[in-house]
């Protein structure tokens, strides 16, 4: 069981990545797509990804069942920068612990990510609405600031109706929009 769970998970994430990478580089946010959930690799996420493998969702919703939590997605979420839940921090309005907006490129880069997951995890039942349903059907559950959540429903909604090529040219030229932004100041 452990070395089938081992090359499984091991396959699984290195698909992902490069699912991801390759997303990432159509979205022109090569960067991110080099540095995408290096995390996954440390001991603290890969063995626990050994042990809770299932290969049709992520071993963090096994370990989460079993344990009550999950280790191995805190880890995640607190190092990398295209989750929702790593923009979280303390309101000095409210004393709360508090969903914040993420910066464009994160927001881009989780577009990469749930994209990529919903190819790996649907296999051939994947099709572009795919990633938008998944986002719609816990949006009620879900504690994200509301202009982030309102950027990534609307490129995921853009995902459904417009196809890949559409939504990543529009990416690409967000960035350039940022970019050029930048060089004036």
């Amino acid at each position: 069981m452990f070395i089938k769970n081992f090359f499984g998970h091991i396959k699984t994430v290195i698909s992902h990545r490069h699912m991801v990478m390759i997303h990432c580089f159509k979205a022109g946010i090569i960067k991110r797509g080099l540095l995408h959930d290096l995390s996954k690799f440390s001991p603290a996420e890969f063995i626990p990804g050994i042990i809770y493998y299932q290969g049709n969702r992520s071993p963090n919703e096994q370990e989460r069942e079993i344990n009550g939590y999950s280790g191995a997605w805190m880890h995640h979420k607190g190092r990398n920068k295209h989750h929702f839940e790593y923009w979280t921090d303390y309101s000095t309005s409210t004393g709360t612990l508090d969903p914040v907006r993420m910066p464009d490129e994160y927001i881009f880069e989780m577009f990469c990510d749930r994209v990529a997951a919903s190819k790996i995890y649907k296999k051939s039942e994947y099709n572009n609405k795919c990633p938008l349903e998944y986002f719609l059907r816990a949006k009620q559950k879900r504690r994200i600031e509301n202009q982030t959540a309102g950027k990534l429903e609307f490129l995921l909604r853009m995902l459904a109706d417009k196809g890949e090529d559409y939504t990543f040219k529009f990416i690409r030229k967000q960035i350039r929009k940022t970019k050029n932004r930048r060089k004036k100041y």
